[in-house]
């Protein structure tokens, strides 16, 4: 085992840190990769990703030893007095903020590179040639540069030099080459690969997401529920026949989706991802609207004029299709969507000079137009928001969404483009068996991370010299600022503007909001009536959750989720569909929050629509050669059971020939309360490996979740699937959120998915009587297979309910490697 260290890769992860590193799910037992270093330098010529070099040192000689570490991005030394990893001391490093790098066989850049004897390093690097040293090497990896890491060292003496630490001082840790990628006793686990430094843990600060803050829906699912039978005779019964049913509704292919509609919610779940509208600002952009700041004439001087356009630019904002493109206006002067898939942030604006009709010279950016210099203020132009204008909107929306299905339909993730970099260091190979050879490429006077600072200087406009800025100003200006100026502007709720459309390029907007006005209207209503049965018995404590389906031709289905006290002591959970229709007094078609007065609802219990509590939820997942997401999978199902003591879930693995791992043994270990494993042959097929799954349920009364490998579960997940499915009446597909490379559930940037529905719960009985999974169209390949399911759900007169749901998250993942992949030789 000597002359080779162990490497474990971890890909698929971005960010420049050993702390980023640490935070990856699978980081340190479930590597993408495990093989083996023949010397303690490697450049894969790759991105976002993490190493894990460990094994043995063995000194060529006795004596004190200094090593020195260099590397692009930053990375970590750690080396132990002994071959015990337990007595583990970090010796040096490059960076710990993820901006430090060094060019290759650069190790006097920073002081920590080389080791020395400190505080942190309680032990002199006096080694002994008869002895072997334990060591881990971990390096990060971002999306630019030229990857490399490497540690070397000379003895303590001024005329030695630093040379590689190669296959003649190094031996193995352990033997991996027989084991399966699941097996990970062996694997150690060191201060090095686990303990975040006190320092470190000081300086973060807590992720600026509102969905991380408490929400008593996160954990209702632990408080006992009220059985349905005391809710018999609470309301009548009526019929429920909604107005949106399309049953025998011939559709074309995919059209489905023109036919489902978000729920409304209260009170406010935080499912809006306002960290992430930096990226996607099409929360504001749903509607053509402006903020209007008024005037009130011979008031105070120095205000604002009332059509000062909030955005502070002169740009016109122009209706907006689902694709995401203004009409009416010229791209430059309309605010870019991006790609709902990437989130990307814009690059470079563009500047140029140009001068206005009134005189007044301007400077052009991506966002609209600055004014630089005094001038008449140019005309403005505002839109008023019209029932006939939403209509347009939507009318528009839907002749787009035929765009929309290319992008879905063989697509499941995207990779991140990868940034132009500044600072690369390109190779040239030489002869065989010659050392590569770095040249710099930076030619250029720019800071390796410019990306950053994306402003721009007024002085940009006129060159970077004072010589320059002469020659084009004799005579300068500097325009006044009036800070004493004021405006008036009027409350705007933007989500009043919002309809229950799917907006398939907005992916940060979250649940529709109910008033609270409306909500708590539903709410005392019913509670009269449930102490009207029950004087005195049922006090309410506090509401948890109201979700609204609203039918504008004859009511709202509403699902009211309560916490009770009983008797003035014990805490209960009511979650109860209800239905409220609209009173003929009131003119057609008015919405309760519109109303001032509230008269007297008409509460019902919809005729066979109420959900199950015991129902059993199958979990189905094909998979293939995926072992560290299959052991995540798994583990994950495991907290799930252990947290809240639920036994009513069942695994189905459908396995096509995994080699990785074997996946039968890992179920039989683990803590699961129920699964079944059926291994199939061939190549991998999800629509098929879905309904093998399917077939071999036995109660048709109970629902199947399609599921996917990499997801991240609410811990009341399972109660959430069984409150909106409802046998013969309602499937349900909850919208996950995509995270971005380098993104935890702890620290969730992303976007929600608003175009898959390939999650979906339903009872076997519908998903029977509707012919399954369409095993004949969806083969080999996959996408698009959601939709036409969709499609035939919903021509059955069911109804799919979409709700963004908090804490759920899909893990981030490259198509590198999967089951319709080929890794093609490096040449």
């Amino acid at each position: 085992d000597k002359r080779e260290a162990n490497l474990h890769v971890f890909e698929d992860w971005c960010g420049s840190t050993i702390a980023k590193l640490r935070k990856n799910l699978h980081y340190p037992l479930y590597p993408h990769s495990r093989i083996t270093v023949k010397k303690l330098a490697v450049s894969p010529s790759w991105t976002n990703y993490g190493l894990r070099m460990f094994g043995y040192i063995h000194p060529f000689t006795d004596g004190e030893f200094l090593f020195a570490v260099a590397c692009d991005d930053n990375c970590e030394f750690w080396l132990s007095q002994d071959e015990n990893p337990d007595n583990l001391k970090l010796s040096a490093y490059v960076g710990k903020a993820g901006k430090e790098w060094t060019a290759p066989g650069e190790y006097g850049k920073y002081p920590s590179q080389i080791s020395q004897p400190t505080v942190s390093l309680s032990f002199s690097l006096r080694l002994q040639q008869q002895k072997r040293y334990y060591f881990e090497l971990i390096h990060k990896q971002n999306d630019h540069g030229t990857d490399h890491v490497e540690v070397a060292w000379r003895l303590k003496q001024a005329s030695t030099k630093f040379i590689l630490i190669d296959s003649r001082s190094i031996s193995l840790y352990t033997n991996e080459s027989s084991l399966k990628m699941n097996y990970v006793s062996h694997i150690p686990q060191t201060v090095a690969s686990h303990v975040v430094l006190s320092r470190d843990a000081a300086l973060s600060t807590p992720h600026e997401a509102d969905m991380l803050k408490e929400d008593p829906r996160d954990t209702f699912y632990q408080i006992s529920l009220l059985d349905r039978s005391h809710l018999w005779g609470v309301l009548p019964e009526c019929a429920y026949k909604p107005s949106y049913i399309i049953k025998g509704f011939p559709l074309l292919r995919y059209q489905g989706l023109q036919f489902v509609r978000l729920l409304y919610v209260y009170p406010n779940d935080y499912t809006r991802l306002t960290h992430m509208e930096n990226d996607n600002k099409c929360f504001y952009q749903e509607r053509p609207y402006y903020l209007k700041r008024e005037q009130e004439r011979g008031s105070t001087a120095g205000e604002l004029p009332s059509k000062y356009s909030w955005r502070n630019k002169s740009t016109k904002l122009a209706f907006r299709t689902a694709s995401g493109k203004g009409s009416g206006e010229s791209a430059a002067r309309t605010r870019s969507t991006p790609n709902p898939k990437q989130n990307s942030r814009t690059g470079n604006a563009s500047l140029s000079l140009r001068s206005n009709s009134n005189g007044s010279l301007s400077h052009k950016v991506k966002d609209g137009s600055i004014r630089l210099l005094n001038g008449p203020k140019p005309q403005e132009h505002h839109y008023a928001i019209t029932r006939d204008a939403q209509q347009l909107v939507d009318k528009q929306m839907a002749k787009e969404l035929n765009k929309s299905i290319t992008g879905h339909v063989e697509m499941d993730v995207v990779d991140p483009p990868t940034k132009e970099n500044n600072h690369s260091w390109r190779r040239e190979r030489g002869a065989e068996g010659e050392e590569s050879r770095f040249v710099s490429k930076r030619k250029q006077k720019l800071s390796k991370y410019e990306e950053e600072d994306n402003t721009v200087d007024d002085w940009a406009l006129y060159g970077d010299s004072e010589s320059e800025y002469d020659l084009l100003n004799r005579v300068g200006f500097d325009r006044e600022v009036n800070w004493a100026q004021t405006f008036q502007v009027k409350p705007l709720d933007f989500q009043t503007l919002r309809s229950d459309w799917i907006d398939l390029a907005c992916n940060v907007s979250g649940n529709l909001l109910i008033s609270q006005s409306e909500a708590e209207a539903v709410v005392q209503t019913f509670m009269e009536k449930l102490n009207k049965k029950y004087p005195s018995r049922f006090t309410l404590q506090r509401i948890v959750n109201v979700e609204k389906r609203p039918d504008v031709a004859r009511g709202s289905r509403y699902l009211l989720e309560l916490d009770l006290l009983e008797w003035s002591s014990r805490r209960i959970r009511l979650a109860h569909y209800i239905y409220v229709l609209y009173n003929p007094d009131q003119s057609r078609g008015r919405a309760i929050n519109k109303q001032s007065n509230h008269p007297q609802l008409l509460l019902c219990s919809p005729h066979n629509f109420q959900w199950n509590p015991r129902a059993t939820v199958h979990f189905i997942v094909p998979v293939k050669n995926q072992a560290r997401w299959v052991q995540q999978f798994i583990v994950d199902m495991e907290e799930l059971y252990r947290a809240t003591g639920d036994s009513n879930f069942n695994i189905i693995i459908t396995d096509y020939d995994s080699t990785d791992m074997d996946i039968e043994k890992a179920l039989k270990n683990s803590h699961l309360p129920s699964y079944q494993y059926l291994r199939l042959k061939g190549n991998f097929q999800r629509s098929a490996g879905l309904q093998a799954g399917i077939d071999i349920i036995t109660d048709e009364h109970s629902i199947v979740f399609l599921c996917d490998l990499h997801i991240h579960f609410p811990l009341g997940f399972i109660d959430s699937v069984r409150r909106h499915c409802v046998e013969g009446r309602m499937a349900f597909a909850p919208i996950v959120m995509r995270l971005n490379c380098g993104a935890t559930p702890q620290e969730p940037d992303g976007y929600w998915e608003v175009n898959g529905f390939g999650l979906l719960g339903i009872y076997k009985s519908d998903l029977d009587s509707i012919g399954g999974m369409n095993t004949k169209d969806f083969t080999v390949r996959w996408g698009g297979e959601d939709w036409e399911l969709l499609d035939r759900i919903l021509q059955t007169g069911m109804e799919v309910e979409r709700l963004y749901l908090r804490n759920f998250f899909h893990y981030y993942h490259s198509r590198r490697g999967m089951w319709n992949r080929r890794i093609v030789p490096d040449t």
